[in-house]
């Protein structure tokens, strides 16, 4: 039996705004941003928008594209770290959104970029127990609620959005070698709590009774997250007899370009093998990875046996990868 992503979905927020457009005050341009990101624009979220609503909407979309209806799924996890509400769990809310049955599966995670993979292993651990038969994994954010907008080093990287996975058990084999040639091989889930002050909002309902503000030591985090994602990356090809040529595309958290050209650069990958949505999407935390995989899945060009990786690092420090074969 192997566990296999059989769609994804997306959704972002009505609204791209682009570097010119960013206010004023901030005293940077579009060629100070695109220089040091690689960000030409990013979506975010209007007042009738929300974790919940983009999570909903990227969740129908992986839907309608496996043709699968609410009632086929028994389970919900949603990466965030923006939920709508400290509490119920925003996957309860798409639960009820999306007419999911009762008694189904839903809760959160929260490991903020690297959520989303976070999102996957744990997934991944349910459907291989058979404690779920098929799940919706999301990862949605609105970053933008939680930034600074007087720090311009912080508020131009961020933008809100959502991206969603079906996940599922397939018990299919391959007549000649008697296993399923698809699904996930493995994966890393990694953190060290020792960096908790590189990255972290100002505040929380227990400390501060508020949300915070986001705030990153960026050299400190640039140089964490080129050595901890290439290095869970090496460690799962090493693990499993591949080299870098091996996969056909790479996947990684959309930080900013700088990064994903280190961390290829890093592992030795052909840097037109990284998946890049920073431009149009800038840094939208735990839905970055699967935007950018329903990007390239809508581009035509990932095909059924393509040896492929996931990664991300986020705040706490907590970083991970995933190694599958679509």
């Amino acid at each position: 039996m192997s566990v296999v992503i059989r769609a994804v979905g997306s959704a972002l927020p009505a609204r791209a705004v682009p570097n010119d457009d960013l206010p004023a005050a901030l005293e940077t341009s579009d060629e100070w941003i695109k220089s040091r990101t690689g960000i030409a624009q990013r979506y975010i979220a209007s007042d009738d928008e929300t974790t919940s609503s983009l999570a909903i909407a990227a969740a129908r979309s992986a839907l309608d594209s496996a043709g699968l209806k609410a009632e086929d799924i028994d389970g919900i996890i949603v990466a965030t770290t923006t939920p709508d509400l400290t509490f119920p769990a925003v996957a309860t809310m798409v639960q009820r959104e999306l007419g999911v049955p009762a008694g189904t599966l839903a809760f959160d995670v929260q490991a903020v970029c690297a959520g989303f993979i976070y999102a996957v292993g744990v997934a991944d651990g349910l459907l291989q127990a058979g404690r779920m038969r098929r799940a919706i994994v999301i990862g949605s954010e609105t970053m933008t609620r939680i930034l600074n907008w007087e720090d311009r080093t912080t508020c131009v990287l961020f933008g809100d959005g959502a991206g969603a996975v079906i996940m599922e058990r397939d018990d299919s084999l391959d007549a000649l070698t008697g296993v399923n040639p698809r699904g996930l091989i493995d994966l890393q889930m990694n953190a060290d709590g020792n960096l908790i002050d590189i990255l972290h909002t100002t505040g929380g309902p227990s400390s501060t009774q508020s949300v915070g503000r986001l705030y990153m030591a960026g050299k400190e985090v640039f140089r964490h997250a080129v050595e901890k994602m290439s290095g869970a990356v090496i460690q799962l090809l090493d693990a499993h007899g591949f080299t870098p040529d091996d996969v056909k595309w790479y996947v990684p958290h959309q930080a900013n370009q700088r990064i994903l050209a280190a961390v290829a650069a890093r592992i030795g990958a052909p840097p037109e093998r990284f998946i890049s949505t920073v431009a149009s999407h800038a840094n939208t935390s735990a839905a970055s990875v699967p935007l950018a995989l329903h990007e390239l899945e809508q581009s035509g060009e990932l095909q059924r046996g393509d040896l492929m990786v996931m990664a991300g690092l986020g705040g706490g420090l907590a970083w991970g990868a995933t190694l599958l074969r679509w």
